[in-house]
């Protein structure tokens, strides 16, 4: 068994590798800018001077950890830089390598955006001293985003034509429009796309994002919520708590409820207990929880309908210094309808699978014999053909973990019930990618152990199961 485990063990680093590296790579793919999302969230988005924007921009970067590589290496081609991860700015970066892609040429196109950047703080200093320059520094800001030569050719034409017709812009800002449209001429006369088919691997060292994302992970260290600044830990641990008390509350009413259901509709087949529960079963099974829970919601705590017997959506109002007795009767009667809503499906299937099961068993050779000996029908179905109908079950018992992790989404938000599942729902509307990339990190490993969780238990209801080779 130790070397099994350890075996599993070892088969699971590899896969805990390839899902964070999913994980990683899906949140640098996410929509949106992660560091002006957190300056907006928090107060700090408008900035009237661009150096306090540059600076609010850099600090905030390193706060996140994104001034660093993301990875160990990258395979590109010899016409990227290794030093493109310091353009902080995720939408000028991006314009920079579609530059890269036409033209090949970076320290030219380095040359460029910094004729870009100086153009652009000149344009800066001249607010407030003449009107002309409302005209010509939205089209140098334009320039960040514009890769198109026909649209930066434009962009320049124009900015090089407002600047000519007013005398102040011309003394001040009218060397950095001309030394800006030089270097964009320069850039397109020093192409060197045969460059960007050259392979090139750079190497970055360990001090990248997702190595320092990795290492916190298994530190438990997940980070800040883009919303609040408030630690994931924290956000996930007050959901978590509802979502576990609701979720070990139904699978415990369903397993203790299934099981007896299971095994003597089986032993009783086509019996009137079996069909009356077959059918039951059946009709509780078909209908969809978000119906069920929607149609509770609206026929037992609206008085609208004369059956206001349960309160109304939440978890109650009660502040948290109120009697410990008085919270938990409040928290209680709002979660029997949630609760209810998670059980009946799960109470439908795993009694099917028992039944099924028992089928199975109790067909078997040895079975028979302890009917023929005269054995009392107790024994018979609870030690013998029950303790070898459990595979279905434990199957299933692996897929618990996750899913008592993760909550359910449709319960949750129907009833306002501020679990993990409408958590990770409000995380991913509002775009706080360090919840919803955790939970998927954390639901990944309790899949993982759940599976081998499952392993043992198929050993300890069985005992002929064998985790070595068969050396017969």
């Amino acid at each position: 068994m130790l070397q099994y485990l350890l075996k599993r063990l070892l088969i699971f680093l590899p896969t805990l590798l390839v899902i964070s590296l999913l994980a990683f790579g899906l949140s640098k793919m996410a929509p949106g800018d992660p560091v002006e999302q957190r300056n907006r969230d928090m107060g700090g988005g408008l900035q009237r001077e661009l150096r306090d924007a540059d600076r609010v921009y850099r600090e905030t970067s390193e706060y996140l950890g994104l001034d660093k590589p993301v990875f160990y290496l990258s395979l590109s081609s010899a016409a990227y830089p290794d030093t493109l991860y310091r353009i902080f700015k995720r939408d000028e970066r991006e314009n920079l390598v579609k530059l890269i892609q036409q033209y090949g040429n970076w320290e030219a196109i380095s040359n460029y955006y910094h004729a870009i950047r100086k153009a652009d703080q000149g344009t800066e200093q001249l607010l407030g001293k003449t009107e002309a320059v409302r005209a010509v520094r939205p089209l140098i800001k334009q320039l960040y985003l514009a890769y198109k030569d026909e649209r930066i050719s434009s962009l320049l034409d124009k900015a090089a034509s407002q600047t000519a017709g007013d005398s102040t812009l011309q003394a001040t800002i009218g060397t950095s429009v001309a030394q800006l449209q030089e270097t964009y001429s320069q850039l397109k006369a020093q192409a060197s796309p045969g460059r960007l088919y050259i392979p090139d691997i750079k190497w970055y060292g360990f001090d990248n994002q997702y190595h320092n994302w990795i290492t916190d992970f298994l530190t438990l260290d997940f980070g800040e919520s883009f919303i609040d600044s408030r630690p994931v830990a924290d956000k996930m641990g007050d959901a978590l708590r509802w979502t576990l008390t609701m979720n070990l509350l139904a699978i415990l009413i369903a397993y203790l409820l299934s099981v007896p259901i299971g095994v003597f509709s089986a032993v009783w087949k086509d019996s009137t207990f079996d069909r009356v529960t077959t059918l039951l079963l059946f009709v509780l099974y078909s209908l969809p929880n978000f119906w069920i829970a929607t149609m509770l919601v609206v026929f037992f705590t609206t008085p609208e309908y004369g059956m206001d017997w349960f309160p109304s959506l939440g978890l109650g109002d009660l502040p948290p210094d109120a009697p410990f007795w008085q919270r938990f009767v409040e928290a209680g009667t709002h979660l029997v309808l949630p609760v209810f809503c998670l059980a009946y499906g799960a109470l439908a299937f795993i009694s099917r699978q028992v039944r099924g099961g028992m089928l199975n068993v109790i067909r078997q050779d040895y079975i028979r014999t302890a009917w023929a000996k005269g054995l009392n029908a107790q024994p018979v179905i609870w030690k013998h053909a029950f303790s070898n109908a459990l595979f279905p079950i434990i199957t299933m018992f692996a897929s618990i973990f996750p899913a008592v992790f993760a909550g359910s989404v449709v319960i949750e938000v129907i009833f306002n019930i501020p679990g993990m599942g409408k958590l990770t729902v409000d995380a991913i509307f509002q775009r706080d990618w360090p919840v919803v990339y955790t939970v998927l990190m954390l639901a990944a490993i309790l899949t993982m152990t759940g599976i081998l969780v499952a392993d043992i238990l198929y050993a300890m209801a069985d005992p002929r199961v064998s985790y070595g080779k068969d050396k017969n």
